[in-house]
């Protein structure tokens, strides 16, 4: 078992006036692993990764970067931070804004490398003579990752950053962080953008008024398969193991099969018009956790 490079135990975050933000978070994080943290906005995962990045102290808990406490500035150097929304000054170029982060990790000479190795890591060799103010959010959005992983970084916390993205430049971000991780980085993502996710993370931590109401391995969790109904019209009575959707109903499969749970249809006289079977996604796990959740 490798021993957690990022571990937070019984985190507790209260900004005044307000309830608990964060809850009794606990979450380890080993390297070369990437885990996503969901939930629907006001959940938490922004207050957590900046509690994981000692950009806020908790109430109560610890946080540890590979044994260390975080509150220790030689901890602190080896986590990356990069926010939801990306500022640059906009008269600096992409080169010339790592170029400046650049000199707190290394010296003159060394420091070229680290400009050249950000660069790649966020693909920004076609745009970094470019100003920042001129960059689409796309862009801003590679800067981030890139000035995040810039130097001996071992831990990556990135808030949205492959939200609200194009398909394509979402799918280049996501192939980076692969990259990161296969190099022994331990990276953890919020995202609001599911499908994108699912592409990425090892392992899910789904937040819910901030505690964790469900968090294991992203295959476990999903592909599971899942029945959809159409009916000619909606149900007087829902049949056990059902739910109700917009066109029918919809049921998980889990090891039972499509002929078993028609019969149940069938026996509750439901006009059956179509069916088919998917698989289970992330969105439909946060929904039902959501669903299922306490208000």
């Amino acid at each position: 078992m490798s021993v957690p490079l990022l571990a937070l135990s019984g985190v507790t975050k209260r900004f005044s006036g307000r309830a608990r933000a964060i809850d009794a978070v606990s979450l380890e994080v080993i390297p070369g692993e990437v885990v996503g943290v969901v939930g629907p906005s006001g959940a938490g995962t922004s207050t957590l990764l900046r509690l994981a990045g000692a950009l806020l102290r908790p109430d109560a808990g610890t946080v540890r970067l590979g044994g260390v406490p975080l509150d220790r500035a030689a901890a602190r150097r080896f986590i990356g931070w990069a926010p939801e929304a990306p500022v640059f000054p906009p008269a600096l170029t992409v080169s010339e804004v790592l170029s400046y982060l650049a000199q707190f990790h290394g010296a003159t000479v060394a420091r070229r490398a680290l400009v050249g190795a950000a660069l790649e890591i966020g693909g920004l060799e076609p745009v970094a003579g470019r100003r920042t103010g001129l960059l689409s959010r796309a862009w801003l959005h590679r800067l981030a990752l890139a000035q995040a992983a810039l130097g001996r970084r071992r831990v990556l916390l990135l808030d949205q950053t492959l939200s609200s993205l194009d398909a394509v430049a979402r799918r280049t971000l996501a192939e980076r962080l692969a990259a990161l991780a296969a190099r022994g980085m331990a990276i953890v993502i919020a995202a609001h953008d599911l499908a994108v996710l699912e592409r990425v993370a090892m392992r899910v931590v789904v937040l819910h008024q901030g505690a964790v109401v469900r968090s294991g391995a992203l295959a476990t969790l999903v592909g599971e398969r899942v029945l959809e109904i159409v009916l000619d019209q909606p149900p007087e009575h829902v049949p056990p193991g059902f739910r109700v959707t917009a066109s029918g109903l919809e049921t998980d499969l889990a090891r039972g099969s499509v002929e078993a749970a028609l019969a149940v249809c069938r026996a509750y006289r439901l006009a059956v018009r179509a069916s088919r079977v998917r698989e289970k996604s992330l969105e439909d796990l946060v929904l039902e956790t959501w669903d299922a959740a306490p208000r």
